[in-house]
Parts: C-alpha cells; sequence; structure tokens
C-alpha cells in the first residue's frame, strides 16, 4: 500500500513538472534571428576609470581682523583619471598640492565654512584646468573629487 502511495506522489509530482515546464515554453517562445543576433552582441568595451588620492593637504585660512586664533582647513581629494594616465597623475601630486594650498588659503574661516563639498570641488576644478591651461600642459585627471575635508 505505501509503495502505490509513494509512487502515486511521485507521478503527481512528474506530471506537475512537466505542466510547469510545458507552460514556461509557450509562454516564452524561442528568439527570432533579429533578437538572437541583438542578443549576442559583444558588450562595448568601457573605459577604466583610476582613482588617485592626494591626502592630508591642510590650509592655514586666513585671519579675520580680530580674530586671535589660527583655523585651518584639511581636505583629502580624489582624481579619476586612466589606467594609461594614473602614474602621470601620481606624479603631479606636489604641484597639486601646491595649487590647492594657494586656492583655498585665501579665504576666512566663515567663507571656508559657508561653502558646501560641491562648491570647494567645483573651485578645484576650475582652479585645476586653469593652471593646466596657463601652463599649457594636458591635465592627467578627468575631475577632482572631494574625499574629506575637515574646517577647524
Amino acid at each position: 500500500m505505501k509503495a502505490k502511495l509513494i509512487i502515486a506522489f511521485a507521478g503527481v509530482a512528474l506530471a506537475a513538472a512537466a505542466a510547469a515546464g510545458g507552460a514556461m515554453w509557450y509562454l516564452n517562445p524561442a528568439p527570432t534571428k533579429a533578437e538572437a543576433a541583438v542578443e549576442h552582441k559583444p558588450a562595448p568595451e568601457k573605459s577604466l576609470t583610476k582613482y588617485v588620492t592626494l591626502d592630508k593637504v591642510i590650509v592655514m585660512l586666513r585671519r579675520a581682523p580680530n580674530e586671535p586664533a589660527a583655523h585651518y582647513l584639511s581636505v583629502d581629494l580624489v582624481l579619476a583619471t586612466t589606467p594609461e594616465l594614473e602614474k602621470e597623475a601620481k606624479e603631479h601630486l606636489p604641484l597639486l598640492r601646491s595649487i590647492v594650498v594657494a586656492s583655498l588659503s585665501t579665504r576666512s574661516l566663515a567663507e571656508a565654512s559657508a561653502m558646501t563639498v560641491d562648491q570647494y570641488a567645483e573651485q578645484l576644478n576650475k582652479t585645476f584646468d586653469a593652471s593646466y591651461a596657463k601652463e599649457n600642459h594636458v591635465k592627467p585627471f578627468s575631475e577632482v573629487m572631494i574625499g574629506k575635508l575637515i574646517i577647524e
């Protein structure tokens, strides 16, 4: 009796699996030749982006007339570049540090505190573009992003 019951359950399970497979086949017809060509087209190669960091650029902020304490700004930058230009971007890090210090040291604490991270990134991108254009050099990175910003 038990054997008949087990065989019956196995038969029902097999029939249900066959019905489910048939339904999937019927509802998802085979792709046409045009669809198959589109599906098998190789994906275009994406250009890789490498990121180079410039850590701990510390800038003394300009003092207000009656301000007794000195204030500073510390920023970590992230440069977006390509694998081909990564080495050159790393070689430019001392120059970039100097440009950042010159650009940001003109701000007072109040001005620096009022700016957003996006405004800092925009200002630095414009400053780097201008500096590289002035020197007639090709910039080895496409964008500067702010990794960390501390104002004391």
